[in-house]
């Protein structure tokens, strides 16, 4: 009888961490999903630095685009000012989200495209977005966009 009690209770706990862990990717999904969605915000309104609020404020951050590679947030920012000077050339941004997985601990890669609809000509791309929480915050610390 102890061995069928003892079966019972592990069975309930492993049924109890596996909700908790399927409950936790959703949470961390919708979470990542949500600073995108800001992210979208903030650049159709063309507030380059509100966007920028999704990413990494950090030197370690990474930027792998048709420029090539830029480390740090500083220059990313710099980057999408130079690029993206007035909203003839930022449009409307619209995010196409193909994947989201877990990919150890609090780090996620996102898939996707991304479109842009502007007076200056349209612009369409992908990028692959790794996503990492850092104090709490889910945040953008390596971005490929091309």
């Amino acid at each position: 009888m102890k061995s069928i009690y003892l079966v019972f209770v592990i069975l309930l706990i492993s049924c109890n961490t596996q909700k908790t862990q399927t409950d936790s990717v959703e949470t961390a999904k919708t979470e990542i999903a949500k600073v995108m969605n800001d992210q979208e915000i903030a650049w159709n309104n063309h507030d380059i630095e509100s966007f920028m609020q999704g990413y990494w404020k950090s030197d370690s951050l990474k930027f792998y685009g048709s420029n090539g590679l830029t480390k740090g947030w500083e220059q990313t920012l710099a980057n999408y000012k130079k690029g993206y000077p007035t909203k003839a050339e930022s449009g409307t941004l619209n995010f196409v989200v193909n994947d989201v997985s877990k990919i150890e601990g609090n780090s996620y890669w996102v898939m996707g495209e991304y479109h842009l609809k502007r007076e200056v000509g349209n612009a369409d791309g992908i990028f692959l977005i790794l996503f990492k929480k850092i104090n709490g915050n889910w945040k953008i610390v390596a971005d490929m966009s091309c």
